[in-house]
């Protein structure tokens, strides 16, 4: 027996055939706005005491991750391609990759080009709609630049060659030339791969022959994530109950021909994520591959922090702007603000201590905390240019700001508020308090007169004093739009054809 299993396992290794990597990335850019001397200590102390002390560990295969010296990590996070971006669910495993480079590890993003066909059921109480190959091709192409960018803002030592996949994982060790040198020579480099590279060549039969032997019904059905799904309603599917398998074959593989030798995942994915460390250790018959989850992304009252009443809180600027991303968290609740300091930017833990103490000043100006939340991770999702973006929108659009309003940053936001168009005759010479209940800003002409007297009603930031105001040609801006708000937060776009 113990010589069959042993000839099973060599076949099954056999069948592990290198794959070149489908996408290699890598820049060397500057690190924004990070305090360079804290991150140059984080490189030096071991990726897990430092993701640890930030509440961004759940569990671990083994604490031999915490003694890992830098350069011996090669850690993978997966993202399936599910939407054209990754949301505000996925910016955590985007969080902890970066971490990890920050100490001098390496850094994979696996895009599921392939099992995004299918869907992880891992958190959901259903099956996931299924996408068709065009689908799933255009968005894993959006989420590779994506992710690309987001990642590629980190000062980078390493330049790839597709010469081979180990080629691809090395480092080039030269510092960059700039006040950061220090940091940039620890950091680690990163990778977009996609899975459906290595996918499009194996067959259903060699499959189940080489790789579905070694695993044992019972440990896949005791599965957190299985177990939840068969107690449901609908029960699971028999695709989805393969996902484990698939997700644990992309390990297997990467860890066979690339080293990559850490998966990293939120806590539902503590399953998928042992399925492929024992596939590994079954298979090739080794140790050394290893596990990490961190917590879901919650706010202090247990709900999931990125879902609104509109929906997903989405990355990516073309589907919400840097203004929206950047006012989501500047309302994040006083009770969550430091929480999230610590498990979403890269200020250092002093910093952060700092901000919360000054919270309990007297004098303390409200939301100044929070200013800064929304400041480091609009910088991190969306860039020096994105925060610029949302800062000038953010001041612009302030009920009673002095900035100077014009039709691109009006427009800039009509995405992300409430608008409408009207013909050029209908809205010049209009009374204005017909044309906030016209464009449904209010409901009625007698709410209109009352915030008038309460000084809540702005044309383009102007607060209005008369009920008789007309609207003049002035008053267009640009000849295109008009804004019109009702307090600080219920705004109005009035594009003019």
């Amino acid at each position: 027996m113990a010589t069959a299993a042993m000839a099973a396992a060599a076949s099954s290794r056999a069948f592990l055939r290198p794959h070149r990597p489908l996408l290699l990335l890598s820049h060397r850019r500057r690190l924004y706005a990070t305090p360079a001397a804290a991150a140059v200590t984080e490189a030096r102390r071991g990726v897990v005491d430092v993701l640890r002390e930030r509440g961004l560990v759940e569990a671990t295969t083994s604490e031999a991750l915490a003694t890992a010296l830098p350069g011996e990590l090669k850690v993978y996070c997966g993202f399936d391609p599910t939407a054209e971006s990754l949301h505000l669910g996925n910016l955590l495993g985007l969080v902890a990759l970066s971490w990890f480079r920050r100490c001098g590890h390496t850094a994979v993003a696996l895009i599921g080009g392939a099992t995004g066909r299918v869907g992880d059921p891992s958190g959901k109480s259903a099956e996931r709609p299924e996408l068709d190959i065009a689908a799933v091709s255009a968005n894993s192409d959006a989420i590779k630049s994506l992710v690309a960018r987001i990642l590629g803002r980190v000062p980078e030592p390493a330049h790839h060659t597709q010469s081979g996949e180990n080629a691809a994982l090395r480092q080039n060790e030269q510092p960059l030339p700039n006040s950061e040198a220090e940091l940039s020579e620890k950091m680690g480099s990163f990778v977009i791969l996609d899975n459906y590279d290595w996918w499009k060549d194996i067959t259903l039969l060699d499959f189940l022959k080489e790789v579905g032997r070694f695993a044992r019904v019972g440990t896949m059905i005791a599965k957190e994530s299985v177990k939840k799904r068969l107690a449901s309603e609908d029960g699971m599917s028999y695709t989805e109950f393969t996902y484990q398998l698939l997700q644990g074959y992309d390990f297997l593989h990467m860890f066979k021909n690339m080293g990559v030798n850490v998966q990293i995942g939120g806590s539902d994915q503590w399953g998928n994520i042992t399925a492929g460390t024992e596939l590994i250790r079954k298979i090739l018959q080794i140790e050394g591959a290893h596990g990490l989850t961190f917590p879901l992304l919650l706010k202090s009252d247990g709900t999931k922090f990125g879902k609104t009443e509109e929906g997903a809180i989405w990355l990516s600027p073309k589907m919400l702007s840097p203004y929206k991303f950047y006012q989501y968290f500047f309302a994040v609740l006083d009770v969550d603000v430091i929480r999230f300091m610590r498990i979403l930017t890269f200020l250092s833990l002093d910093e952060i201590q700092e901000l919360e103490e000054s919270m309990k000043k007297p004098g303390y100006v409200p939301n100044t905390v929070q200013k800064r939340l929304a400041e480091e991770v609009t910088r991190f999702v969306h860039g020096e240019e994105g925060l610029a973006e949302a800062l000038k929108a953010t001041e612009a659009l302030r009920p009673g700001a002095q900035t100077q309003l014009d039709a691109q940053t009006i427009e800039g936001i009509a995405d992300d508020v409430p608008s409408c168009s009207l013909a050029y005759d209908q809205v010049l010479k209009s009374p204005l308090v017909d044309l906030a209940v016209s464009t449904g800003l209010l409901a009625s002409k007698s709410a209109v007169r009352r915030l008038i007297k309460q000084g809540g009603l702005y044309l383009n930031n102007s607060r209005i004093d008369s009920e008789d105001k007309l609207v003049e040609e002035a008053d267009i801006v640009d000849g295109k739009v008009l804004l019109l708000s009702a307090g600080k937060k219920n705004k109005m776009v009035v594009r003019i054809s």
